[in-house]
């Protein structure tokens, strides 16, 4: 379980910190022109802050189970980032419809497996 984890958390980690630094790199225009033509259009200080919130639940999946220094906060970072993924999962079903609403609702799934899984490792005596 704990190795099933670990490759889950290092490929969600990738995911965020990918999408979270394109969300705090590039420019506004350039970040509401990449969406679909139907994208519901959100204040760019809301983009940014998901960028910060993104990067920032990346490295909380990987830094403290890596640094072994308070591992209590990845399931609480998995746990925000669920939050994110049910966010975007309404946001991509309401302007893209469902087929591309899945994507989002799988990595949502999986970040809810990781802050379950580490919360189980965690609180187990």
């Amino acid at each position: 379980m704990t190795y099933a984890l670990w490759i889950v958390q290092g490929l969600l980690a990738a995911l965020f910190l990918f999408a979270g630094g394109t969300k705090l790199i590039l420019p506004l225009d350039v970040l509401m022109s990449m969406g679909s033509p139907n994208q519901i259009a959100l204040p760019g200080w809301f983009v940014r802050f998901i960028g910060v919130v993104e990067v920032l639940g990346a490295l909380g999946l990987i830094l403290p189970g890596l640094l072994r220094i308070r591992p209590g906060l990845t399931p609480l970072a998995a746990a925000g980032l669920v939050i994110i993924m049910i966010g975007a999962t309404v946001i991509t079903l309401a302007a893209d419809g469902v087929a591309l609403a899945l994507i989002p609702l799988v990595v949502g799934l999986l970040s809810a497996f990781v802050a379950y899984g580490r919360w189980w490792l965690v609180r187990r005596p």
